[in-house]
């Protein structure tokens, strides 16, 4: 064998792709013919060969983009335009530490475990047997099943291990599951002060109730995005978009844990002026000159003199009334 690895990429005529395992495939079958697969290693990557049928086709180095839409599929995958903006978005570099809740068939986990190294980790939470064993063999294919632990168990309880014990703090978190919003606190105790987190949502209303829950949470820096790659066809003399694109594919989440500040200022509160009950000088005075003007007034006051009325009445009036 040359140089070439476990996985081949042949390229087509017309460009279709090929990913074949030299460790389980001996032979590729296409409309073009059939090629045999230790011929093509033992030409190495860069090299031409031919199909039985005259058609010839390229071996290449497999990228991660070929490996993660490659992948053996039973759910819906995340495609490569997510994934780098995830992995950009995140943070996710050589050692660090990453929990994904969700697997399915294993792409963003792949990818995750690609740039983490041999000095990082990741670890991937699945609740369904069947795609936590699709997702292993998918990276068993490409060969980065050491990077990778998987859990099998529910979240609800948290992020934990076989054992019941929390795995250790995550540099970064990706949720990829129909409800984040009921796994807000145990993200929060499960990655590191200020580590930023993403989730994956395929509707507005979604995200809608994701941010209601994020604004009672200990997170900031929200940033809502979807993300649409639109291919041109590359002739040169009629230069135009392809008559097919894939668009919306999910709606991108992220936000950053906010541990909050570590000594709060504390909030100086003004002294409350001491209440003086005293009456001032000047008012003492003009109250006690009250009672003295208001006696002066009742001595000084005229005596009421008697009514009109009252006068006839002494002088004769009730007599000449009674002679009447």
């Amino acid at each position: 064998m040359s140089n070439t690895g476990p996985l081949l990429l042949l390229l087509s005529p017309k460009g279709k792709r090929y990913l074949r395992s030299l460790e389980t495939d001996k032979e590729l079958h296409t409309q073009d013919g059939a090629i045999d697969l230790t011929m093509a290693a033992e030409a190495g990557y860069g090299a031409t060969v031919y199909t039985h049928l005259g058609r010839p086709y390229k071996v290449v180095r497999p990228t991660l983009y070929d490996l993660a839409k490659n992948v053996k599929r039973s759910t819906q995958i995340m495609y490569p335009k997510e994934i780098g903006y995830i992995i950009m978005r995140l943070g996710i570099g050589p050692g660090s530490t990453v929990i994904e809740a969700g697997s399915g068939s294993g792409s963003l986990t792949m990818s995750l475990a690609w740039f983490v190294g041999d000095e990082g980790h990741v670890h991937t939470f699945e609740r369904r047997d069947e795609f936590s064993n699709l997702c292993g063999k998918n990276l068993a294919r490409v060969g980065l099943s050491h990077r990778v632990t998987r859990h099998q168990r529910d979240i609800t309880e948290g992020f934990l291990d076989a054992n019941g014990n929390p795995v250790p703090p995550a540099d970064a978190l990706f949720l990829d599951v129909r409800t984040p919003w009921d796994y807000i606190d145990q993200a929060a105790a499960a990655i590191s002060p200020g580590a930023p987190v993403g989730f994956l949502l395929p509707t507005t209303n979604q995200i809608s109730q994701l941010l209601g829950r994020l604004e009672h949470a200990p997170f900031d820096d929200i940033e809502v995005l979807e993300i649409l790659i639109r291919r041109y066809k590359p002739v040169a003399e009629r230069l135009r978009p392809e008559d097919r694109m894939v668009a919306h594919t999910g709606f991108l989440v992220f936000a950053r844990h906010n541990a909050g500040p570590v000594n709060p200022p504390v909030k100086k509160t003004e002294e409350a002026a001491p209440i003086d009950d005293t009456v001032p000088s000047e008012s003492a005075s003009e109250v006690e000159s009250v009672p003295s003007a208001m006696e002066d007034a009742v001595e000084n006051a005229p005596t009421p003199q008697k009514d009109s009325v009252s006068d006839a009445s002494d002088s004769g009036v009730e007599k000449s009334g009674g002679e009447c």
